[in-house]
């Protein structure tokens, strides 16, 4: 089994870059565990709710609480690529890496671009002005998200078009699987 993770801070283009992948294997959502958690607790995935259950998972649980629960996740699945989305640690990569090779590839992109994009995509945790996601960044950037970016083994800057990020993403993929 193959498994390889994209990260970046919100709006950097993860997303669209899982998505010019997607029919290369299957992808598990680091925040799906925590919109889990919120459905689980009838709390409707806002910013607030969302962060307040992830730092709550983090301290009762440990930093690696979600990376734990995506690795029983994965172990169960029979496929041989898996795309782990949203990675936030160093610890949860000393996770995953004690499984797997594990490479991350960060997704960057300026803060405005981000903003817009955000602002278009309209996603109920989504920053609604730059105040928002400067708090949101921090908030991203306090779980480790920096660091993480830092040491990715590989970074797409994404100040282009979607076919541009589509492109880099799906050829610099097929060469990490291909070296993997």
């Amino acid at each position: 089994m193959k498994v390889l993770s994209l990260c970046g801070l919100p709006g950097a283009g993860k997303s669209t870059a899982i998505e010019a992948v997607k029919d290369l294997g299957l992808i598990i959502t680091m925040g799906d565990v925590i919109r889990n958690e919120a459905k689980k607790r009838n709390l409707p995935p806002t910013a607030e709710n969302l962060g307040k259950i992830a730092r709550e998972l983090r301290i009762k649980h440990g930093h690696d609480i979600i990376a734990r629960k995506c690795v029983e996740l994965i172990k169960k699945q029979e496929v041989e690529i898996i795309f782990v989305d949203g990675i936030r640690s160093l610890s949860e990569v000393k996770i995953f890496r004690q499984f797997w090779k594990f490479p991350i590839i960060a997704i960057i992109a300026d803060e405005k671009l981000r903003l817009k994009r955000l602002m278009e995509r309209e996603r109920d945790d989504d920053p609604k002005s730059l105040e928002e996601l400067k708090i949101r960044d921090r908030r991203e950037i306090g779980f480790g998200l920096k660091e993480v970016i830092e040491n990715s083994d590989y970074k797409i800057y994404n100040n282009s078009t979607i076919e541009e990020l589509k492109k880099k993403t799906r050829k610099l993929v097929i060469t990490i699987i291909k070296n993997y």
